[in-house]
């Protein structure tokens, strides 16, 4: 008989049962698996927020999906051409019967992989113009506070510590971040705007000084500071910021966005301050120059004194011509002031004979007619505008009456709907109690209920016995009890004590240890039947 003849009785699979017996197929014998290829056909994120691309090497391709969420999470996103090692879980598409990986996490593959990626991102970030020498700041010559942003557990923060202690204590205020792994790039980045954001005269005060420090390690370890939210928080500070990512050989992207770059921890904290002995010293050495410096110049000013003394005439000789001046004119002095007395006389009577009594009662009549003139038009000016401020007044009280109606109505109004919203959160609240409380009484209905499942009486009720020694420990094995033993028994409805006989315990215990010869099984003949059987 051909095979096909031998399947015409065999049950039929419909196409949809087909597949997802494949698929499960797929999925069990797999599972996870690490996968390492080149990316294919990546053109950036579904318009559902998914992933789809494929992975290939010299001979093969398979597709891969990256899921929303999961693609959210990547520190690495998938690039197009970049050699990665996939992690994920081997599945079928049954639309288009093809098997696929749906990654959950992406890595490069080695460090080329990694200096390539790292190379890309540092020519995309230069052309924007964050790596430009014009946008570094100078650092403070003696800052007062100084913002440090690292592992608060490891030995790069006591390092700076002691260093600054050393040279000149300043206060330092530490931003605990991780600085290695998932979600350290995040942290790092949020340190530096949280310490940029922080309010002058605050509570907590601004740092005049960043500096972003982390220990020695390999690529992969020092791969957060070369993140792209990491570089642009760096390169927006407002702040100084001063870059000790590593040793002196290690270089991360941070370092081009910082003000400063410090090839150690150490370093950085050298950069920050200056060293307090050497300024004392500089300062008393400032102050003796100074010092010297007065005392010459006085010194050459009293010269000049001395000069200039010896070079003048005699006071006798400056005071002569002024003396004989003094003279003359205190001679000439009576007969000029005699003169401009009668001068004057001769002025105060040509004016008086001017002056008479009926051009004094002209003027005064002259001004009192002003004066009763401007009063009058003083009057009309004050009614006029009393009469113009009651008529405004008068309408701003109308408005205002208005006013205070509308908004006692517009309060009403609103009062009267949070009442209907707090009648409608209020009895929210009461079905939500009332179905909170039915919910937890069913789940402690079915707890009780799987208690009494689970529970050992439940056996007992159902014929059995539980046998315990004289510890109150649970007995196993007949081999396990001696000769004249005190025993304790528990049926279902109660305990009863027992003493194990001698002679039949120890015949228990022998039966028990001795070998047993086992015998050879026949074997079986099985006879597979005739029909489709199974894929697997």
């Amino acid at each position: 008989m051909t095979a096909a003849q031998n399947l015409v009785n065999a049950p039929e699979f419909t196409v949809s049962e087909l597949s997802s017996a494949l698929k499960r197929t797929v999925e069990d014998r797999f599972g996870h698996v690490r996968v390492r290829g080149e990316i294919s056909g990546f053109r950036g994120p579904h318009s559902s927020g998914h992933c789809y691309f494929a992975l290939k090497d010299d001979s093969a391709k398979i597709e891969a999906v990256i899921w929303k969420f999961a693609h959210a999470r990547m520190r690495f996103k998938p690039q197009e051409g970049l050699e990665v090692i996939a992690t994920g879980k081997l599945t079928t598409y049954p639309n288009s019967s093809k098997y696929q990986i749906v990654i959950e996490s992406l890595e490069p593959a080695g460090v080329g992989a990694l200096m390539a990626l790292m190379e890309e991102r540092k020519k995309k970030l230069a052309a924007e113009g964050l790596f430009d020498e014009a946008r570094k700041q100078l650092l403070p010559w003696l800052p007062e506070v100084i913002g440090v942003v690292t592992s608060p557990t490891g030995a790069v923060i006591r390092d700076i510590l002691h260093r600054l202690e050393d040279r000149f204590p300043r206060r330092v205020l530490v931003w605990p971040v991780k600085v290695q792994g998932e979600g350290s790039a995040e942290q790092v980045a949020a340190a530096i705007r949280g310490f940029n954001a922080l309010p002058d005269g605050g509570r907590i005060p601004r740092p005049d000084l960043l500096i972003v420090a982390r220990g020695g390690g390999s690529l992969e370890d020092l791969w957060s500071f070369n993140e792209e939210t990491v570089v642009r928080a760096a390169a927006d500070s407002h702040i100084p910021l001063i870059s000790a990512v590593g040793h002196e050989t290690d270089i991360t992207l941070i370092d081009f966005a910082a003000d400063r770059r410090a090839p150690t921890p150490t370093a950085a904290a050298e950069m920050a301050v200056p060293v307090r002995s050497e300024l004392f010293v500089e300062v008393a050495a400032l102050s003796r120059r100074t010092m010297v410096c007065w005392q010459r110049s006085q010194e050459a000013r009293r010269n000049e004194l001395r000069a200039a003394a010896r070079a003048l005439p005699a006071a006798s000789e400056l005071l002569a011509i002024p003396r004989q001046r003094l003279d003359h004119l205190g001679a000439a002095l009576p007969r000029g002031l005699k003169a401009n007395t009668h001068a004057h006389f001769r002025r105060f009577a040509t004016s008086s004979a001017r002056l008479t009594l009926g051009v004094l009662h002209g003027q005064v009549t002259h001004a009192r007619q002003r004066l009763t003139v401007s009063s009058e038009r003083i009057s009309l000016s004050a009614r006029s505008l009393l009469r113009s401020r009651r008529e405004r007044f008068a309408g701003l009280g109308i408005r205002l009456k208005a006013s205070r109606l509308a908004n006692a109505k517009a309060q009403r109004s609103a009062i009267a709907r949070d009442l209907e919203r707090t009648h409608r959160l209020a009895e929210r609240a009461r079905r939500a109690l009332v179905t909170a409380m039915q919910r937890l009484e069913a789940r402690v209905v079915h707890s009780g209920q799987l208690l009494s499942a689970l529970s050992y009486r439940g056996v007992l009720a159902r014929g059995f016995a539980l046998v315990r020694d004289e510890r109150g420990h649970a007995v196993h094995s007949a081999a396990a009890i001696g000769p004249g033993v005190n025993l304790s028994i528990e049926f279902a409805d109660g305990r009863i004590a027992a003493t194990t006989d001698a002679d039949r315990s120890w015949a228990i215990a022998s039966e028990s240890k001795a070998p047993r010869e086992a015998k050879p099984a026949a074997p079986k003949r099985t006879t597979k039947p005739v029909d489709q059987g199974t894929l697997f």
